[in-house]
């Protein structure tokens, strides 16, 4: 007779566990993406990157599922305070930052519906028995919204991607809807992008300098300012460091409306040259599916990046 999962707040000792699932989920969707033990832990006591509503956040608690001495699922609440220095649509607020669970076979395409035997774990328990314990401890912090949108401690991964069915399920039977928008990412080798060249048009010069996102390439045109990009090469901070090479993505893209053919691989071949100086192979590049920015972004195909994921971002529990 198998045992019940169990579900319980984390301990220190679940932290390799832990990573290995969020890896695993990770990886299903970035190629290679992997975070360190460190990068996990640091995650549940604070959120650097979230500089401007990490602040807000008054509790954090993380929830994991054991059965028969494995971590099968686990999530991270957050719950931001009700003073009148943090935004409206954070104030009073309980967060699932992230909900994670190993799929079950009635996520899967060909599963066939079993019956399980006494006292064994049934498809989705695991899932749901969390979920159960998150909406529980929201209810016990007596939040005015219940939010979710993925937030994973993983460079450029956020949101339910569409490579994780196993949680959107999860999400939608315990009555949350998604009520945000829907974010494309892109990915290319940086050594499929253009070759650096000469400039396409006459007078036009790059500069590069520090930007609000990273390092920023200006193209001016006889001293203009007509379109820049910028690139965040430090998404992976020392401390995440679990393989070889390394990620950045194309965290700002503005061209003209009615650019020259050749300024866009011009940009692209000088921060492939950049890239590769700076040790990076892979790049990310986004756009939301509901704004002018996808036409922009989704152009890039023609240079070297292809279409990695649909994340569905933002969710709100609505309650029965």
């Amino acid at each position: 007779m198998s045992a019940s999962p169990l579900v319980r707040p984390f301990h220190r000792e679940d932290r390799d566990q832990l990573t290995v699932l969020v890896n695993t989920h990770a990886a299903a969707v970035i190629p290679g993406a992997s975070v360190s033990v460190n990068t996990v832990l640091s995650s549940l006591e604070r959120c650097p990157e979230e500089y401007v509503t990490d602040p807000w956040v008054a509790e954090r608690l993380t929830f994991v599922v054991e059965h028969e001495r494995r971590i099968v699922a686990a999530a991270h609440l957050l719950r931001y305070r009700n003073d009148p220095d943090v935004d409206d649509s954070y104030r009073d607020t309980g967060h699932i930052a992230w909900f994670l669970h190993f799929p079950s076979e009635d996520t899967s395409e060909d599963a066939s519906p079993e019956v399980p035997e006494p006292g064994a774990a049934h498809p989705g328990q695991a899932a749901d028995l969390l979920m159960s314990a998150c909406l529980a401890q929201l209810t016990r912090w007596h939040v005015r919204a219940r939010l979710t949108d993925g937030q994973l401690p993983v460079p450029g991964l956020a949101g339910v991607p569409e490579q994780w069915p196993h949680v959107r399920v999860a999400l939608e039977r315990a009555g949350f809807v998604h009520t945000g928008h829907t974010e494309i990412m892109l990915i290319a080798a940086v050594s499929d992008l253009p070759s650096p060249g000469p400039a396409p048009l006459p007078g036009l010069t790059l500069h590069r300098t520090l930007g609000e996102l990273g390092t920023r390439f200006t193209a001016r045109l006889d001293g203009r300012p007509v379109a820049y990009v910028e690139t965040g090469s430090t998404l992976e901070r020392p401390e995440r460091h679990a393989r070889p090479g390394g990620i950045a993505d194309l965290a700002d893209l503005r061209l003209p409306e009615e650019p020259h053919p050749g300024l866009l691989p011009w940009l692209l071949g000088e921060i492939r040259q950049w890239l590769t100086l700076s040790g990076v192979d892979r790049v990310l590049a986004y756009a939301d599916d509901e704004t002018g920015t996808v036409d922009e972004v989704t152009g890039l195909t023609a240079y070297g990046f292809r279409e990695l994921s649909r994340a569905a971002r933002g969710w709100t529990h609505r309650a029965g």
